[in-house]
């Protein structure tokens, strides 16, 4: 499991682990192929990026650094689903890796799969190290 310590935004004081699964759970590829994945590309192209993905080594950037690649706005701590990653955050519930697809055509990073996970994290620090796999 990997770790990285952050200071909450919420209290100066006090120190939040964000912990991280060595790899990304299978369900997350699968999840990125049938349903981010196939609205951008054909089913074909989808699926071929994923097995890309799934073989990619692991890598790690910041928080802000994925927000400027993949030019995505900012999901607020109100929505539903980073609120619940938030919630994993703060019990110590260890978070998947980020999909990451760079879009040489378009210029930018595409989050295949962890996109609220993203925003969760950012929402802690922006400058937090993210593990994610990208092809």
């Amino acid at each position: 499991m990997l770790r990285s310590r952050i200071n909450s935004s919420v209290a100066m004081d006090e120190e939040i682990e964000i912990k991280w699964l060595r790899e990304p759970e299978e369900h997350d590829y699968t999840a990125a192929a049938n349903s981010y994945l196939r609205l951008l590309y054909t089913e074909r192209t989808a699926a071929g990026h994923v097995e890309k993905l799934q073989h990619a080594r692991m890598s790690k950037f910041k928080a802000k650094d994925i927000f400027r690649a993949s030019r995505l706005s900012l999901l607020g701590i109100s929505n539903y689903h980073v609120k619940k990653d938030r919630k994993k955050i703060k019990a110590g519930q260890p978070l998947s890796p980020l999909l990451l697809i760079r879009d040489v055509k378009n210029g930018n990073v595409v989050i295949a799969d962890g996109y609220h996970r993203l925003c969760a994290v950012y929402s802690f620090d922006e400058d937090a190290v993210i593990p994610c796999k990208i092809s």
